[in-house]
C-alpha cells in the first residue's frame, strides 16, 4: 500500500512500514508545517492512505465533504513509539485493502472502519 504520514505521525511507525515493503512518504522529510489542506490533496494526488494523529481530517472528510484516499487517524497516546509502530503494521497487516476509501480509527484496543460515504 501506499502511505502518506502526517508529521505527527511517530518516525517508527514511518519505518515500520516501509521496513513492512510499503511505500511512505513522510511530511516531515518533504514539507513540514505545510496545511492539512493540502496533506490531504497531496495523499489524494498520489493515491496514498494518510496516516494523521490529527483529528482534523475528520473534519475536512465529513464535515467540509473532502475527498481522500482514505485515512487512518492513530489515537495512541500513552504508547511507546516502537509500540505504535508494531500496533499499525498489524493493522495494515490484518486488514489491508479494508482500509482503502475508509475513515479508520485505531486505537490501543479497537479498530474502527468507517465507509467514506461521499
Amino acid at each position: 500500500m501506499n502511505f502518506l504520514a502526517d508529521e505527527g505521525v511517530d518516525f517508527p511507525v514511518v519505518q515500520r512500514l516501509r521496513s513492512d515493503g510499503h511505500e511512505v512518504l513522510y511530511v516531515a522529510e518533504m514539507d513540514p508545517g505545510v496545511s492539512d489542506e493540502k496533506v490531504l490533496a497531496a495523499a489524494n494526488d498520489m493515491d496514498a492512505m494518510l496516516l494523521t494523529t490529527d483529528k482534523d481530517f475528520g473534519d475536512l472528510v465529513y464535515r467540509l465533504r473532502r475527498i481522500s484516499a482514505g485515512i487512518m487517524l492513530m489515537r495512541l497516546a500513552g504508547l511507546s513509539p516502537a509500540a505504535k509502530a508494531e500496533l499499525m503494521s498489524s493493522v495494515v497487516h490484518n486488514y489491508g485493502e479494508q482500509l482503502v476509501h475508509t475513515f479508520t480509527v485505531v486505537t490501543p484496543g479497537t479498530v474502527r472502519i468507517r465507509p467514506r460515504t461521499i
